[in-house]
């Protein structure tokens, strides 16, 4: 069988992945990053987080497999955390966990395979990758819930082609019994749900912690064009948020615009913050595109029907859902299906 470098985050879904995979016959190494200040974190709901990096040693020692840690901190933070807090500054709300995948944890599993020679590298994603006439398809996971596809988008397919996703054909709960049958240390462990570098997920703190100046006051303008209130910067905020505003109105009222060059946050009804229309750039496709398609603007949704139109020059789409869809956001990512097959995706662009 083949070498098979995985990515050990210390939770259940990688840790799980590494046994399937020597079950299979591979010969598997595990490799953890540390992608930032990991000493401050002691939370294993965090990917990297000191705890979480020494339970992947745990689980590898269990099972028999070689571990070690690649320090990407430096990347880190001029490819994901940088980026991230810029987007917020000027508006946009980007998705710190596609720019990991694009810039760090796959280009460095890669990096590792070609050092000690493995054909395969591997990740404890819901997803599934088939092999068709020496194609690789990005296909969704068959638990719904847990389908993590959205995310995976960004990946070439010359990396697709090189990929192994074992739980791409299991539920969560199943791969938790796996965990608890083999009493690995994982099997317990809560699920990471925070943004890795986000203390209590509060990213406004955090990014008023690293650029203090942004904290910059200015008007919160209501749908007939009159200043309603003063917001505390638009890093605070995102397309669709309703606390927070501090507003006085008869209706509840929703960020449906942020305008970084006037410093302005725009509101509006709930009704005003659904689009059917919205342009995609930073296009990646995994697969040729086709007219009709189903899409999802973020992970949890489900995917909806829309109309895909690819405008002249192939840089920029039109995605025209058949029914408007909850307050996209620019920077959030569009990601295309044709029934379980990922097209491709890109970056919700400004109007």
């Amino acid at each position: 069988m083949a070498k098979v470098v995985v990515g050990m985050s210390g939770g259940v879904d990688s840790s799980v992945t590494a046994y399937l995979l020597r079950e299979q016959g591979h010969e598997v190494t595990g490799v953890s990053f540390m992608l930032w200040e990991a000493r401050e974190r002691t939370d294993f709901r965090t990917c990297c987080s000191l705890e979480a990096i020494n339970g992947a040693a745990e689980t590898a020692k269990a099972l028999g497999i070689t571990h070690r840690v690649i320090d990407v901190r430096g990347d880190f933070i001029d490819k994901v955390i940088e980026p991230f807090v810029d987007g917020y500054l000027h508006g946009i709300t980007p998705n710190p966990c596609v720019l990991c995948n694009l810039h760090i944890k796959f280009p460095y599993l890669l990096k590792e395979a070609g050092v000690i020679g493995a054909e395969f590298i591997s990740t404890g994603h819901y997803a599934r990758v088939e092999r068709v006439d020496g194609h690789c398809l990005l296909k969704k996971g068959i638990d719904p819930v847990k389908d993590q596809t959205y995310f995976l988008y960004v990946l070439n397919r010359d990396t697709l082609c090189r990929l192994l996703f074992p739980l791409g054909n299991y539920t969560k709960e199943s791969v938790r019994e796996i965990a608890r049958g083999l009493k690995l240390p994982a099997a317990q462990r809560p699920e990471s749900v925070e943004i890795c570098f986000i203390p209590e997920g509060d990213y406004p703190s955090f990014i008023s912690n690293i650029v203090p100046e942004a904290a910059k006051p200015g008007p919160i303008i209501g749908p007939d064009g009159s200043v309603l209130g003063t917001h505390k910067g638009i890093f605070n905020y995102t397309v669709g948020q309703r606390r927070g505003l501090n507003v006085s109105s008869a209706e509840p009222l929703y960020v449906i615009k942020i305008d970084p060059e006037n410093n302005a946050i725009h509101v509006g009804s709930r009704e005003m913050a659904f689009k059917r229309e919205m342009t995609v750039g930073d296009l990646n496709w995994t697969v040729p595109p086709v007219k009709r398609v189903t899409a999802k603007i973020r992970s949890m949704m489900r995917d909806e029907a829309a109309e895909l139109l690819i405008e002249e020059g192939g840089d920029l789409a039109r995605l025209v859902f058949d029914e408007p869809q909850w307050a996209p956001a620019p920077g959030q990512n569009a990601v295309f299906y044709s029934g379980d097959v990922v097209l491709g995706g890109g970056i919700i662009q400004r109007d």
